[in-house]
Formats: C-alpha cells, structure tokens, sequence
C-alpha cells in the first residue's frame, strides 16, 4: 500500500488524539510521580463523575478490567457464568483464568445482544453470574436482566468495552444497573489510555476488593493486618493479587479524553443517524443497520449492518475485499466465541442457536469515529452499495 492510499484508508475504528492529549502526557512525564501518582485517583474520579458511579478502579487493559471483576467476586472453580458467543474472548477468557466455566446463551438475531429468555434457560446450581456485552455500544435488556439476577441471587456484569457514554432508560451504562461494570480504553474505543481498562461500582466492599486484587493483594491499612505491626513500614499479602495498575502517564491521556468524551459520542451518533439515512434510503432490504431501541441509545464503538449475503448471490469476503480496493476497512465483531477451538475442546459442538447464527452470518462493521465526516461516510455507503452490485443511494443533506 502506497503512502498516498495508506494516508486515505479508512479503518474500521481508530483514536483520536490531539495536541491537548499530547501536552498532558508531556506534563505527566515531567511530574515527580509517572505511575501510582495523584493521577490515578483523578482519572478515577472523573470516571465516576461522568457515569455516574460511586467507585472506579483502573487497571492495565479491558482484560484485566473482566478478570479483577470476576475475582473480586469471588468466581471461581464450581462456578458457572452465562454470557454471549457474540463478543471478543476475553469475556469467557477471564472467567476460564479462575477456573470458572461458560455457558453461552443465544443473542437477538437483529442487535447481537443476550438474550434474557436464553439466559434465563440456562441457570443451574452452578451460576454464579450473568455478564452483560452490550455490544457495539448498543445496551442489552439491562431491566430483564436484572429481573433474572435478583430472583435467582446472581451477581450481574456488564463487559461494557463498547458502551462508555450509551445509555438505559436515560441512566448511564456503568452508573449501576449492575453489580460491576467494565470498561476498555484500547485505541479504537471511545477513549484511549494507550492500552487501559477500569472496573465501576457503586459496592464499596467491591471497591476495596478490586483496590487489593490490583496490587499483589498487598494490605496496607493497620486496622486490617493479620499480625501485629512492627512499624510504619509494614504491609501484608493476604490474598493472591495481581499487578494490574494504570500508569500516571496514561491516566493523564485518560483524562484529556474523558473532556472531550460528550462532544465524542454525539459526533459519533450523528455519524450513526447519517449511515442509516443512506442506507435506509438506498441499500434496499438486503442491508439494514443494527437494530435500535427506543429506551436506551447506543455510544457507537462500532457501527454494525446486517447484509443478507446469501440472498444478494456474493460472499461477505469478497465484499470485505472490495471495500479495501475502495480504501475502507471492515471487519466482522465476532466469531462467536463459542465456535472456537478451546471452546469447542472443552465443551463440544455448540447446540445451535438460532439468534446467534443469523446475526454473524449477515454482520460487518464499517468505519467509525469521531473524526470522521459526512463526506466520508457518503463514500463508504457509496463503496459498500458498488461492493453489493446495487445502485448508488440518493445523498442526504449535511
């Protein structure tokens, strides 16, 4: 690829980073402290404040968010937690690190989401939790959810990777619908850290918790030793913890994002209403972007269309490689991670599941963030409609 096409492409997601980003990492490099430093606390705090939670705790990368959550929680080996095929491995991955196993349930064929119904069919003396993915940013049934964690006393997790700004029945994802709410800050999602995550709660014993978990399961505070204390020195390892800090430096780019986080998913909704404009308009009923609902609005990490490959004679491949030659990048979120090799060693072929099937087999996701504008997003419908073989959609006003 030459430089002119590479300067051009447009991938399916990417970050965003301006000289203000620059400038605070530069500030934080020059401070006395580049990790466990007063940042830290800050980015948590801004983090709260913004979705409306009581506790933040950041850590390394999204992974490590799911995997303290679970810990924190206590899950672990004899424990079960259901979730969705439809979503990246880490999701199951954590809870196979503590020796948890997964039980996949089926999705609406139309958003990809969990369903309630399947969860709810899944439950046995062994479930210890639900896991929530709202996928692409777009907020499952959290009330239903709920409804069916309470009445069996299970704990409820959102894997909210994808939905830092979305909301439910107007409350912020990640402000409490569930017991602990996850969050991603790799480059392509809402905000970046370089590589980040962070775990939400309004549980202040959940709190204390993820805090230990974080660092080596170190105790610092007199009050909660096992023996006596020597002196001021001392400190304690009472559990098996991990080493999942964020550094000051990247709690400082964290918080130069979070500023710009509002006017982020706005642009990013406005970019989602121009991309079913044009679909709507032109793409026939072949094509049709991720289902919507009227109680809750997406945040956009990913903006997801649902082709009937089948019935327009052509292969998702080939439209995927056409899109490239038109210099845009796709891809497809996920291969059900039920239909992967470790998976499939471990619990066998998974039963069908209807829902799940019907949404990956017509699923690509197309480019999508802040920065990219109206006439870009013309020419990715206009690409994708000469991908399919169909007619060009008439054009919306900007």
């Amino acid at each position: 690829m030459n430089d002119e096409r590479a300067q051009a492409f447009l991938p399916y997601g990417r970050q965003n980073i301006d000289e203000s980003d620059i400038e605070a990492v530069i500030a934080a490099l020059k401070g006395p402290r580049i990790t466990q430093g007063p940042l830290v606390d800050e980015f948590e705090e801004g983090l709260c404040k913004y979705l409306g939670a009581k506790h933040a705790t950041v850590v390394c990368n999204g992974t490590a968010a799911l995997h303290l959550a679970y810990a924190a929680l206590d899950i672990g080996p004899g424990d079960e937690v259901i979730t969705t095929p439809l979503t990246f491995a880490a999701t199951a991955n954590a809870a196979r690190y503590l020796g948890a196993e997964v039980r996949f349930a089926d999705c609406d064929p139309d958003s990809g989401n969990i369903l309630p119904s399947s969860v709810a069919s899944l439950i046995g003396p062994k479930t210890k939790a639900i896991v929530a993915v709202h996928l692409g940013g777009l907020p499952c049934d959290m009330q239903e959810l709920r409804n069916i964690a309470d009445k069996h006393k299970l704990w409820l997790i959102e894997d909210a990777a994808h939905a830092l700004g979305a909301t439910y029945r107007g409350q912020r994802i990640g402000s409490g619908l569930s017991d602990i709410a996850t969050f991603s800050f790799h480059p392509v999602k809402h905000l970046t850290t370089g590589e980040g995550g962070a775990v939400l709660t309004n549980n202040s014993m959940i709190k204390e918790r993820l805090d230990t978990l974080r660092q080596h399961g170190v105790e610092r505070r007199p009050e909660k030793f096992a023996n006596k204390s020597p002196g001021r020195w001392y400190y304690e390892v009472q559990e098996l913890g991990y080493n999942y800090r964020l550094t000051d430096i990247q709690c400082a780019l964290g918080l130069s994002q979070l500023e710009k986080q509002p006017a982020s998913v706005k642009r990013r909704r406005e970019i989602a209403e121009r991309y079913r404009a044009r679909i709507s308009a032109g793409l026939g009923r072949c094509v049709s972007a991720q289902r919507s609902y009227d109680d809750r609005q997406s945040a956009y990490h990913l903006f997801p269309v649902l082709i009937d490959f089948d019935a327009l004679g052509i292969s998702r491949d080939a439209v995927m490689e056409s899109l490239e030659r038109q210099g845009i990048g796709t891809q497809v979120h996920y291969i059900p991670v039920s239909w992967q090799p470790y998976y499939q060693e471990r619990y066998g072929q998974p039963q069908a599941q209807s829902g799940v099937h019907r949404y990956y087999q017509r699923t690509l996701s197309l480019p999508m963030f802040p920065c990219l504008s109206d006439e870009e997003v013309d020419h990715v419908v206009d690409s994708l409609a000469r991908a399919l073989g169909q007619q060009l959609p008439a054009k919306v006003a900007s």
